[in-house]
């Protein structure tokens, strides 16, 4: 894992010193193509998805209705969806944050987000990726094979409801897998499902108490 954090603060520090100077992309109904090692400003659309193609380095993307999509290699400042999921391809590199209300947030191996990876409604999954923090209400969280978070994990409290909700909410699931690391605080402020593998480290953890597994998944309950 040193490693490859040593190559992913590189690849950092070389994103957030360079400007994009390749030209803007603002549409209203649509979706974008970021075409492959080409270099961009900032990619922005109202109705449309977004799709980054791999090497390409752009300073921004963003829409409301549709997903994003990174393939691998590229480098972007910063991703925001409103409803629509990320995807983020084998070593891409984000150097700030990634956003989404409701739409899940996928890194693949080697991919790194300097920044805070943040949902409302939708699951945050790495394999064998780096992120700089982690923030979710009411999604599931799984580091898998190897992941790193250098800072905090929350899972904030749920201030919405309605008066046609029954039952008891669903519990977010929150699993640390073999040997990822979680190097700040875990705080969960509502009632979560947490597991850390055996082999995996973190640090300290409010609200919530940590069952240990040993197999490649944690047991269902």
């Amino acid at each position: 894992m040193s490693r490859i954090a040593a190559m992913v603060m590189l690849s950092l520090f070389t994103l957030a010193s360079a400007h994009a100077e390749g030209k803007d992309i603002d549409k209203v109904n649509g979706a974008i193509v970021a075409s492959a090692g080409e270099t961009y400003g900032k990619l922005e659309t109202v109705n449309g998805a977004i799709r980054i193609e791999e090497g390409v380095n752009a300073n921004s993307a963003e829409t409301v209705n549709g997903s994003i999509t990174v393939a691998a290699k590229a480098q972007v400042g910063s991703l925001e969806a409103v409803n629509g999921g990320i995807r983020i391809g084998e070593d891409a590199v984000i150097a700030r944050g990634v956003e989404t209300v409701n739409g899940g947030i996928t890194l693949a191996s080697g991919a790194a987000v300097g920044g805070t990876l943040e949902t409302v409604n939708g699951s945050i999954r790495l394999d064998h990726a780096v992120a700089g923090a982690i923030k979710t209400v009411n999604g599931d969280i799984v580091l898998g094979n190897g992941s790193l978070v250098r800072g905090n994990i929350l899972i904030d409290q749920s201030h919405s409801w309605s008066l046609f909700s029954f039952g008891k909410p669903r519990v977010p699931k929150v699993v640390v897998g073999t040997h990822s690391k979680v190097e700040g605080e875990m705080v969960f402020k509502r009632e979560v499902e947490l597991w850390v593998h055996d082999s995996a480290t973190v640090g300290k953890v409010t609200g919530a108490t940590a069952k240990a597994y040993s197999g490649e998944q944690p047991p269902e309950e």
